[in-house]
């Protein structure tokens, strides 16, 4: 069978969920008290980073989604690129591993049109320690580890502006490197990596700047963090709002906006907090 064909084929028996499932699920208590049977279940695909995007995925919205006649199938990716590769393709019908401003740069570079269809969590970016603990006193000469793609590298800088490191160029902005840095009275040496390995060369550097969503997979929370992303920025609200992404013709799809619902309500603010604390809050 034809991807086409099996694509009409779930997107029809879905259209029974229309109504019911997005009413079970809209409200801010239990967004499956309200089940609908279907006849014929569907399938959703979600391409998603293991920790917390597939966390979330197979411990609270799969229960949900499958009260709703919707098996919720999670494949779980642990790079940048091949989640929204394989959404392009339609390997699978969305995707949640990428805040807000990944995905605008992911589609400017790539000339895709893939789509936000909802904000879902934030991740505080923390600096944590390595080599040295405090960061206020950080040596001269003291090495800092950032990741080195194009929207979290810049991220990673205005947080240690934020700390009075570093001083940037005042036009720098969300897309800031260590070429914009003109005031750096402690001559730290900034080391550039992959997002993924930097939990992994923590202990040979004095600091590193770490995504949310890597240091959770490396067992560490905000309350380890030496310094922190203000939850209560504009900036890290619209642009690093972590979201479901999908495809232009996928949209609409109600097994996506299902998805969606599940993830915006009380319930699942109240599941974040228990579950991870102030590492994960929810963007909505």
């Amino acid at each position: 069978m034809s991807q086409n064909i099996t694509r009409r084929t779930l997107l029809s028996a879905t259209a029974l969920l229309a109504t019911g499932a997005l009413s079970a699920c809209g409200g801010n208590g239990d967004p499956a008290s309200d089940s609908v049977a279907v006849d014929s279940p569907v399938t959703l695909t979600v391409a998603a980073s293991p920790s917390p995007h597939a966390e979330i995925l197979n411990d609270f919205a799969a229960p949900l989604l499958a009260e709703q006649g919707i098996t919720l199938e999670v494949k779980e990716y642990t790079d940048y690129i091949l989640p929204n590769q394989d959404t392009t393709s339609g390997e699978v019908d969305c995707n949640y591993f990428q805040h807000l401003n990944y995905l605008n740069n992911y589609n400017e570079e790539n000339g895709t049109d893939l789509v936000s269809v909802g904000k879902i969590h934030f991740e505080p970016m923390g600096v944590f320690a390595g080599k040295s603990d405090d960061l206020a006193a950080i040596a001269d000469g003291a090495t800092i580890t950032i990741p080195n793609d194009a929207t979290n590298e810049g991220r990673a800088l205005l947080l240690l502006q934020e700390q009075g490191i570093i001083t940037l160029s005042e036009d720098a902005g969300i897309t800031a490197t260590p070429n914009d840095i003109v005031d750096n009275p402690h001559n730290v040496e900034f080391i550039e990596q992959e997002a993924a390995m930097l939990p992994s060369t923590l202990a040979d550097a004095d600091f590193s700047v770490i995504n949310g969503n890597y240091a959770i997979d490396a067992g560490l929370t905000l309350a380890d963090a030496v310094a922190q992303e203000s939850a209560d920025s504009d900036v890290i609200r619209n642009e690093y709002a972590n979201v479901i992404v999908t495809t232009p013709d996928l949209e609409d799809d109600e097994r996506i906006k299902t998805l969606v619902s599940a993830l915006t309500t009380d319930d699942f603010k109240a599941y974040l907090e228990e579950t991870f604390g102030d590492s994960v809050q929810a963007a909505f």
